[in-house]
């Protein structure tokens, strides 16, 4: 079997990694839970929440529509329930936008090494 770079360690991250990729607290991603029904980890026997990468990417939908976009929880849901294609492909724009940028940095930051 050829190994494939792509294929994903893990199927599911704890609320903590999650919490922790976003730099939000784990009581936020719960209470986003209770407000946005699409953000739905899927729970242990003893309760705990596994998420999976359709999960985070939910999570990611909202935290770039309240927290980089500073919109208000009803407003997000208003985003979500008229457009969420347009939203999600918003969503994707700004993540390759600050990849982009956290690549650049690293360039800069090398060349003034040297």
């Amino acid at each position: 079997m050829a190994y494939n770079p792509n294929k994903e360690l893990k199927k599911y991250y704890g609320i903590a990694e999650v919490a922790e990729q976003f730099g939000v607290a784990e009581s936020l991603l719960r209470y986003w839970e209770k407000e946005f029904p699409n953000i739905k980890p899927r729970k242990s026997n003893r309760g705990v929440r596994q998420y999976t990468k359709e999960d985070i990417e939910e999570v990611r939908l909202v935290y770039n529509l309240l927290k980089v976009r500073g919109m208000k929880i009803a407003a997000a849901k208003q985003v979500l329930n008229k457009n969420r294609k347009a939203a999600s492909d918003t969503s994707e724009i700004i993540n390759r936008l600050q990849s982009v940028l956290g690549e650049l940095r690293e360039i800069n930051r090398e060349l003034g090494e040297l």
